[in-house]
């Protein structure tokens, strides 16, 4: 007989090692490549010593002469604040008891509840990674002619589905009051605009610069590569003005694809940082331009399978792959080796102190569910990552 104690047997014993698999793996190729690791973690911290430059203590010298002076090392640490992921489930009370004779309908109802929870959590986890921590989903602005409506106007519509249940935020990340858990009722994509649930805003409400993020989200995201290579003075608690090899390589205004460009770049950073970039991302529209390109330059594209079944178009060696979260006119150079996933643990659920997973949500008839995982983006090589800004899509 199906019961909650079954229910979260099932979760905790077969549930969780499928969940982990696939957001740790099929979330998204860069994801793919990076490595995850518990080392580094201190406390609610990420501390990282990182060593740049070279040592002092090498010359060559007279056959009696002096010995070199040891230089030492270089190093800074780095330190930035494990983000709280989280994601829930919710089922409730007469579903369990409607299925309570019959484990096949209790099994297709959780398999169709954690369907559901990796399909959001893969689409948040793997917007996260090409963040810049703030949360933005998009900026936000009401006009005089929707303000009575509920509808907001929104700059961009790429990562806005219904069903989100946004906060409307300040442009430092301050969540306004009154324009809070607000869920998307409807996404009108051809307009950039949606409709939210609650009381309308006028269009005072909004300042300039707001932006929306999901509930409790803002400035506490993952530090992705937005953060990497956006014009920001710092970057994980160290000055870039103090030290220039935290600046990624960037070439602004790309224009249409050349693999001379693309060369340039990948031979410059290799020859500044002594990396080697092994893996690149774009939006789909550069990755079309690059295919477009060698099959105008008589050339027969070479497409691989890379980890996880992800195809990528091979440029020099170097796998190209397409990646929704992209931004548009933008491919990414990057030396996955430079990144770790840094974890206090992996995906888990959140017991309670009975090792309950399933909790009675307070005054309602139903039970909920939460995956948690604290855990830190670091890329120990920032000069030795590149970007092809404005690139021409096709």
């Amino acid at each position: 007989m199906v019961t909650v104690t079954s229910a979260n047997e099932a979760l905790k014993n077969y549930y969780l090692d499928a969940v982990s698999e696939a957001l740790n793996k099929k979330v998204n190729p860069l994801l793919a490549k990076i490595k995850k690791t518990t080392a580094d973690v201190w406390g609610k911290d990420v501390r990282k010593l990182v060593r740049y430059g070279m040592s002092g203590g090498v010359s060559a010298g007279d056959e009696t002469g002096n010995l070199p002076v040891s230089g030492g090392n270089n190093c800074v640490q780095f330190v930035s604040t494990l983000k709280n992921l989280y994601g829930t489930l919710e089922i409730s009370d007469k579903a369990i008891r409607a299925s309570a004779g019959n484990e096949g309908a209790f099994v297709n109802l959780l398999n169709d509840e954690m369907q559901a929870l990796i399909k959001s959590s893969e689409f948040n986890f793997g917007r996260m990674l090409y963040g810049d921590g703030s949360g933005k989903l998009a900026g936000a602005s009401v006009s005089s002619t929707d303000e009575t409506a509920g509808v907001v106007s929104l700059d961009d519509v790429s990562n806005i589905y219904e069903g989100m249940i946004i906060d409307f935020c300040t442009s430092s990340g301050v969540r306004i009051g009154g324009c809070t858990s607000k869920e998307i009722l409807k996404v009108d994509r051809a307009n950039k605009k949606i409709t939210i649930s609650g009381s309308p805003f006028d269009s005072d409400t909004l300042p300039a610069g707001a932006y929306v993020a999901l509930q409790g989200s803002s400035v506490k995201e993952l530090t992705g590569l937005g953060a990497l290579f956006s014009s920001s003075d710092t970057l994980y608690g160290v000055t870039r003005a103090d030290h220039t090899w935290m600046t990624p390589y960037s070439l602004a205004s790309t224009g249409a694809f050349d693999i001379s460009k693309f060369q340039k770049a990948v031979d410059t950073i290799e020859q500044q940082s002594g990396g080697r970039i092994n893996f690149a991302v774009c939006s789909f529209g550069v990755k079309r331009a690059v295919y477009n390109y060698l099959v105008s330059s008589g050339v027969t594209p070479e497409v691989k399978e890379i980890e996880n079944g992800f195809k990528a178009i091979m440029l020099d060696g170097i796998p190209v792959v397409a990646d929704r979260f992209c931004p548009a006119s933008t491919m990414y150079l990057l030396n996955t080796d430079d990144f770790c996933l840094h974890q206090l643990c992996d995906w888990q659920w959140l017991e309670n102190e009975n090792g309950s997973i399933l909790k009675q949500i307070a005054g309602k008839p139903a039970y909920s569910a939460t995956l948690v995982k604290y855990a830190e983006l670091l890329c120990v090589r920032p000069n030795g990552q590149g970007v092809l800004r404005g690139v021409t899509e096709a």
